[in-house]
């Protein structure tokens, strides 16, 4: 592309542009709701888009484009060619390994709240997942909100008769006093459907003051999202589902129909933990500290991605891109991932390799 113009100026040639897509009305987008709204940088107009000479394509709110086509009159865009997004590099490391040692591989297990069932303040399903991690004996721990759901029946008929915060720190203290023997190391990321924590997005961490020094040394409270550097190998973190936000908002055609590899790879070319815009009313979003702590400073080598909608794992642009379900599903037990993981597993030269060496949805 040599150079972008103007999407509402009047042009008889092909001519391509950047924008935002945005929907004209209060409704769902459709095709023939679309705007593309210019940057600052070109006046921040909006312009009717036709996609009807568009083979295929797949867009939804907010998210960033380059076009190509033609505005003859200056009412109307029409586009001729979508041009899909680059993801972002993945991260290598400037220090070599003395003679390029392979590390030994890391058991990863992931797991999302709620971990209560819907009708009972017990945490059964966590006493569960205490007990497969004491046997499979996993490296790290990534345990991702709602801990206290503001969404749990209980809670939500106020039939509570202690603290959100009591019922939390009794969670976590069960999960840190639990896995003790192991000895791995447990990451806790928050959720917005955590009661007791700042209801806002991007989300800060987690403060666990009644932790001892011992335990603390275990525990990385982190953000949501964030990306985290584990023995070498990147990890992209959230545990608001914008899957499930981007799924009822995107339209698309001709596309196929793996619509959540068409999601996860929107999410890697957008470079954004959350790129829908606006965003839905239960996501409280904080733009200033979005610009620093909602986009990804790099692709990760695998994407944790937890939703209401079915379990997966798949490989989208060389990312590895997991939904573990969440451990309750109701009032039964539903889903955790596992994974093993090796920094510098051998590739042909200069050939990228995934540090993922397997990964699976299990049933609790």
């Amino acid at each position: 592309i040599e150079e972008l113009s103007c999407a509402s100026l009047p042009a008889q040639d092909t001519i391509s542009v950047l924008g935002q897509v945005c929907c004209d009305g209060n409704g769902k987008l459709n095709a023939k709701s679309v705007l593309l709204e210019a940057g600052p940088d070109q006046g921040g107009q909006q312009v009717p888009v036709d996609l009807s000479e568009l083979k295929e394509y797949s867009l939804f709110p907010g998210q960033v484009v380059v076009m190509e086509g033609m505005n003859a009159t200056g009412e109307r865009f029409v586009a001729s060619k979508l041009y899909d997004g680059v993801p972002l590099p993945f991260y290598t490391s400037n220090v070599k390994a003395e003679n390029d040692e392979v590390s030994e591989p890391l058991s990863v297990l992931v797991a999302c709240g709620p971990y209560m069932p819907s009708d009972s303040l017990t945490f059964d399903p966590l006493l569960d997942l205490i007990s497969v991690i004491v046997r499979d004996r996993p490296d790290v721990c990534l345990l991702l909100g709602p801990f206290v759901d503001s969404k749990h029946e209980k809670i939500e008929k106020a039939e509570v008769t202690e603290t959100f915060e009591a019922i939390f720190s009794r969670c976590i203290e069960s999960i840190v006093d639990g896995t003790r023997s192991v000895g791995c190391h447990l990451v806790f990321v928050p959720s917005q459907r955590d009661i007791h924590h700042h209801f806002i997005y991007p989300q800060p961490p987690f403060t666990l003051p009644s932790l001892r020094k011992e335990q603390i040394q275990r525990v990385t409270l982190v953000s949501d999202p964030c990306t985290l550097l584990i023995n070498g190998v990147t990890f992209g973190l959230t545990s608001t589902d914008i899957l499930f936000h981007i799924s009822a908002e995107e339209i698309s055609s001709g596309t196929g129909s793996d619509r959540f590899s068409r999601i996860l790879k929107h999410m890697l070319t957008q470079r954004s933990y959350y790129p829908l815009y606006p965003p839905v009313e239960e996501v409280n979003m904080d733009y200033e500290k979005f610009q620093s702590f909602g986009q990804m400073p790099l692709t990760p080598d695998v994407l944790i991605i937890p939703s209401e909608l079915r379990y997966f794992v798949k490989d989208v642009v060389g990312c590895v891109c997991v939904n573990p379900g969440r451990l309750t599903k109701g009032q039964v037990g539903g889903t955790y991932s596992r994974m093993l993981i090796q920094h510098g597993a051998s590739s042909e030269v200069g050939q990228r390799v995934s540090p993922c060496l397997a990964a699976q949805v299990v049933k609790i």
